[in-house]
């Protein structure tokens, strides 16, 4: 492991994000998506009782998630990590923490979309145990109109 991590591995922080938290995390959505989240999707997600996240490291937030958890399943909504900080593993732990969430509310299964241009993140999901379901049509805004989702799936309740 790189030793800067190691060093400080410790100093990382999961906690519940708060309204506080929406200007930084419209900066890092902006930065990372041509069609962001607006400051009314987190609002709402914050309010109606989604599992929203925070990573952070030395108060400043490295990554951030936003999950629905009902009947027995799970949506993760999306995994966001500064670009500054990808490549670093705080996908794969903010992944981690969401997964451990949702079996803590009695979901079974973890549900989510992803773009197929988004390779790093698919590859984080098959590297989980995510299966590959099938594809929504036209789901995403894109440049050149739409783009397809990829839809996968996890089995929690065998972990």
């Amino acid at each position: 492991m790189n030793a800067r991590l190691e060093a400080h591995k410790d100093d990382l922080q999961f906690r519940i994000m708060q309204e506080e938290d929406l200007d930084t995390v419209l900066e890092i959505e902006e930065s990372v998506y041509p069609f962001p989240w607006t400051r009314g999707i987190f609002f709402d997600c914050l309010h109606i009782g989604y599992y929203c996240r925070v990573l952070e490291q030395d108060n400043r937030m490295l990554a951030y998630s936003v999950m629905s958890v009902a009947v027995e399943e799970s949506h993760l909504l999306t995994i966001v990590v500064n670009p500054e900080e990808q490549g670093k593993g705080y996908g794969r732990r903010m992944l981690d923490l969401m997964i451990e969430l949702a079996k803590q509310n009695s979901a079974n299964i973890m549900y989510l979309e992803v773009r197929p241009s988004n390779t790093a993140a698919i590859q984080l999901y098959h590297q989980r145990g995510f299966n590959e379901l099938g594809i929504r049509k036209d789901y995403y805004p894109a440049e050149t109109g739409r783009e397809d989702a990829l839809i996968m799936a996890l089995d929690i309740s065998l972990e």
